[in-house]
């Protein structure tokens, strides 16, 4: 499925809705990635000012 054709569903969902389906399609696809591509995901997501935030949450 392209990216359009899941914008196009997404934007006939009601944003809660949107967010929980799609938080297990995450959840299935976090399974097979590993800690820097997941990582990259969530910075991308948040943005780079929001990922300072995020570092600072980790710890090693």
């Amino acid at each position: 499925m392209s990216a359009d054709k899941i914008l196009q569903v997404i934007d006939r969902m009601d944003p809660e809705k949107a967010l929980g389906e799609l938080s297990r399609a995450l959840k299935k696809l976090f399974a097979h990635l590993g800690e820097e591509a997941r990582m990259n995901f969530v910075v991308n997501l948040v943005g780079e000012a929001g990922a300072d935030k995020l570092g600072s949450l980790v710890h090693y």
